[in-house]
């Protein structure tokens, strides 16, 4: 059993699959569900808008049946894109029949979703069809049966079988144990507080909603004003605190920050009525209990995507009862202008908005199992058929990856806060000042006059950066944004040092998305450095590191990572 180190270039393969299969990993999309009457109806509008205006219908199977004709004969030059993996087999290149398959299949494929796209159809509509279709056309790739894919076939004779027989054996175990869907990572490898989760500390605030963690000095002096993350409720916080080397909170210890993390708790149907109210409750009094700790009257917030949403809340509750608590707030890859043209928001609609809330509110949560089945069908080819080839029919065993472990660490949401994530997704609540009250306060962003730090990552296609540009200006202090390169999830995941990664800075913030990025200076490496001495600058002057964290009043309960993080969903 190999862990998948990060930084090896001879595991980039997966690594980019486990990337490019997570960056729905913490946005709102899975709150959202499709049962398959709505997929056929996506794929129906497309087929009966085909008929009505046959056109595009024609010439895409004109140019389809030009197009086989060559592959029959040999002389298409047909090939995979480059990130399509599921080619990757020579004999898809030399063996004429298996490149004749391919290119037939690759074919067909893009006149289908070529067609989706010739139709007319409103934007929400196309985008809902595509999905559809495409759910279809990755599950009738030729890779996904062993007479399809010549390396589970090579895999088979070299083994005399007992490649198949191993895959036999996981698909039972996965039918028995995850619902049917191939397993995405071996469990094994990891144990949270020893390889994740690890960066040391104690639990210093404990209520009915969260622990706050506050992390041990490891620097002689530090900053004054302390920093505190808030992760989304429905992930574990602890991809902020992964392996060491790739924790975002391990470096800010190191940079002289006096750190704290929220902790959610994953709530059970008991907890069903715990809402925005609750959450927003939950943070005043955990950072009532830092800023006690280190004597300082205010802090710096860090929300991370989804839980940017109830930071944001938070921020505006806070700037209607005029506490200015929270000095400075960073948001990386947050979304909260839900008008921005993306995938997340096209596949919701009123109708599907109320089917996901109906079932939350009768079982008390939206389960972390079912938006983990929501998940894998997002990207298909990625988090199912990658696995469905790579356990069953080669027989591998699941990778030891950490982000992987993390994604399938489950967690629940309370049917009421789920509820109302929805309505601010349906609504667009957050950009329209007092559309929106919590804890007997009308929500206006842009009262709030604490300086805001952004991050938007180039190759995000769930909270796109062109969306994330435009979370700083809502508020209403001074505005700071970068892009950097990469996803959803490695653009947070962005340890100092990594050689491939850049970010980009630009002071002008009166421009669209495109000419900010057009006029902005690149800079090589990660954004968490310029991020540290922006938030230096606002962290107030250093003084000797205390030798125990706590304080008389909020004593040290037990170690790092604590309880919640434990549970279950």
């Amino acid at each position: 059993m190999t862990t998948l180190n990060p930084f090896d270039p001879s595991q980039q393969a997966s690594r980019d699959l486990a990337e490019r299969g997570l960056v729905t990993a913490m946005a709102l999309n899975p709150l959202v569900a499709f049962d398959r009457s709505q997929l056929f109806a996506a794929a129906g509008r497309v087929a009966a808008r085909a008929i009505a205006h046959p056109k595009p219908l024609r010439g895409r199977a004109t140019a389809l049946a030009r197009e086989l004709g060559q592959i029959v004969v040999g002389k298409s030059k047909r090939e995979p894109v480059a990130s399509d993996r599921r080619f990757a087999d020579p004999a898809f290149r030399d063996h004429p029949i298996y490149r004749r398959l391919m290119q037939s299949y690759l074919a067909w494929r893009e006149a289908l979703l070529g067609l989706v796209d010739e139709v007319d159809l409103d934007a929400k509509s196309r985008a809902r069809g595509q999905f559809a279709i495409s759910l279809f056309t990755e599950a009738v790739a030729p890779t996904n049966i062993l007479v399809g894919n010549p390396a589970a076939l090579k895999r088979a004779f070299e083994t005399s079988g007992a490649s198949l027989l191993r895959g036999l054996r996981h698909f039972v175990a996965d039918v028995v144990e995850n619902g049917g869907l191939p397993a995405q990572v071996d469990r094994r490898a990891f144990k949270l507080g020893e390889n994740l989760a690890s960066t040391p500390g104690q639990v210093v605030f404990r209520s009915e909603v969260l622990e706050l963690i506050q992390y041990s000095p490891s620097t002689p002096q530090v900053h004054q004003r302390p920093l505190m993350f808030i992760p989304p409720q429905i992930n574990k916080y602890y991809v902020l605190d992964l392996a060491k080397g790739r924790s975002w909170i391990e470096f800010a210890v190191g940079q002289g920050f006096q750190v704290f993390a929220v902790s959610w708790r994953n709530p059970t149907p008991a907890q069903r009525e715990w809402g925005l109210d609750t959450y927003v409750e939950a943070l005043c009094e955990a950072t009532d209990a830092a800023r006690q700790i280190t004597g300082s009257d205010q802090l710096n917030v860090v929300g991370v995507c989804a839980g940017g949403i109830t930071t944001s809340v938070f921020l505006g509750h806070l700037a209607a009862r005029g506490d200015e608590r929270v000095a400075s707030a960073t948001f990386p890859v947050t979304v909260l202008d839900t008008s921005v043209d993306s995938i997340t928001f096209h596949l919701a609609s009123e109708k599907t908005v109320a089917a996901a809330m109906a079932r939350s509110q009768k079982e008390g949560v939206m389960s972390g199992h079912d938006m983990a089945r929501v998940f894998s069908w997002l990207r298909p080819n990625d988090l199912v058929w990658n696995y469905w080839v790579s356990n069953y029919l080669l027989g591998n065993e699941p990778p030891a990856f950490d982000i992987l472990y993390w994604n399938n660490d489950y967690t629940n949401l309370p049917a009421t806060l789920h509820a109302e994530f929805l309505e601010i997704l349906l609504k667009n609540s957050l950009c329209q000042p007092g559309a929106l009250e919590v804890r007997g306060t009308p929500i206006d962003l842009g009262q709030v006059r604490a300086d805001i730090y952004g991050v938007g990552a180039l190759s995000d296609h769930i909270t796109p950066w062109e969306g994330c540009y435009r979370t700083p200006g809502l508020f209403g202090g001074e505005l700071t944004f970068v892009v950097s390169t990469g996803g959803h999830i490695q653009a947070v995941i962005n340890p100092v040092g990594n050689a491939k990664m850049a970010f980009f800075v630009n002071d002008a913030r009166d421009l669209d998305a495109k000419s900010w990025l057009k006029g902005a200076r690149e800079h090589k490496g990660s954004w968490w450095s310029h991020w540290a001495s922006w938030l230096a600058e606002r962290s107030g002057p250093k003084r000797a590191a205390q030798t125990a964290v706590g304080s008389a009043q909020h004593s040290p309960q037990m170690a790092a990572p604590g309880r919640y993080v434990l549970q279950g969903a």
